[in-house]
């Protein structure tokens, strides 16, 4: 992993403890919800070659594990984390997954993102999950995030509809339950499957970026977007994020060669609060990648899968 460093960060309170607290080749299409939906994170639509043909229409899923050193409570805590690349056909109305093909579809690369790690003796269980569609002209047509402890569990949901529709639910008193809707940006969990497609699409510069949805729970800040310095390094396979106001900095790191699978990870962040809040670096590095049908693998000889990806 590159090393990285940034500039001091004071703490920021919040209230973070449990007191307070099938397999056919797809038909590359667009299916546009409504001309208000559209904001083009591109400038041209992505053309797939035969090779992403070949590998992401095989009828498998790409999973990847990772070694995970999760900041949390103001204390690194080990881990493992999991992606799930894999493409699907969407429904653009319903916004959930398509039982059947069917012409009016929205081919997607969706993401599975987990994570899993204990805090003293009880563990977190945490899945983000990303609709971006391989056109890679429309944002996320829907994010979604579960975050499960022994306190309780949290839900959120974005639509990509004329705007971003929001719900949220909560266990906390101040969060419970929301409805809203927020004005279009750049979605921090689209940018890891716009990657996947195409790592020369990604936007940089100053920009107005909405972060992870897991961050915006485990640190109880208001969902919104937040103004962002981005830089792409394609050479070297670096994809950097920082958010100034939220002392926040992600590097991503992925390989500069097709497929562009992610390497791992690295966030840095003020983490904690009162007297244990300190300046910790999440870190995530790959163990291994393999493509399978998962769906079908779910007998106990193919524990073994498992053992290979080194989830045991």
């Amino acid at each position: 992993m590159n090393k990285f460093t940034i500039l001091s960060i004071v703490f920021f309170g919040i209230i973070v403890s449990c007191k307070d607290h099938k397999t056919k080749d797809q038909a590359l299409h667009t299916t546009s919800i409504s001309e208000a939906s559209i904001e083009l994170p591109t400038s041209t639509p992505f053309h797939p070659s035969e090779g992403f043909k070949a590998y992401w229409y095989a009828g498998e899923a790409e999973i990847s594990s990772y070694k995970l050193e999760q900041a949390r409570y103001g204390e690194l805590r080990d881990g493992n984390a999991v992606l799930v690349f894999v493409t699907e056909d969407f429904l653009p109305e319903k916004q959930v997954k398509a039982d059947r093909y069917n012409k009016s579809n929205t081919p997607v690369l969706k993401l599975n993102a987990t994570k899993k790690f204990n805090t003293g003796v009880y563990p977190y269980s945490i899945m983000q999950s990303t609709f971006y569609p391989v056109s890679n002209t429309q944002h996320a047509l829907k994010v979604s995030c579960s975050v499960q402890e022994w306190c309780g569990h949290v839900y959120s949901q974005l639509n990509n509809r004329a705007q971003f529709e929001i719900t949220s639910h909560s266990y906390f008193e101040s969060e419970a339950d929301q409805d809203f809707k927020l004005d279009k940006a750049i979605l921090e969990n689209e940018l890891w499957t716009q990657l996947r497609l195409d790592p020369n699409s990604l936007p940089s510069g100053d920009l107005e970026i909405i972060p992870p949805l897991e961050f915006i729970r485990l640190k109880h800040i208001q969902l919104k977007a937040y103004a962002a310095n981005v830089n792409l390094n394609s050479k070297e396979g670096i994809y950097e994020i920082s958010y100034p106001e939220l002392k926040r900095l992600i590097l991503i790191h992925f390989n500069p060669e097709f497929p562009y699978d992610i390497l791992g990870w690295e966030e840095q962040f003020s983490d904690g609060y009162g007297d244990n809040a300190k300046t910790l670096t999440t870190t995530a590095t790959k163990l291994k990648t393999i493509k399978s049908p998962y769906w079908s693998k779910n007998s106990t000889a193919d524990e073994n899968l498992r053992k290979e990806l080194q989830l045991n």
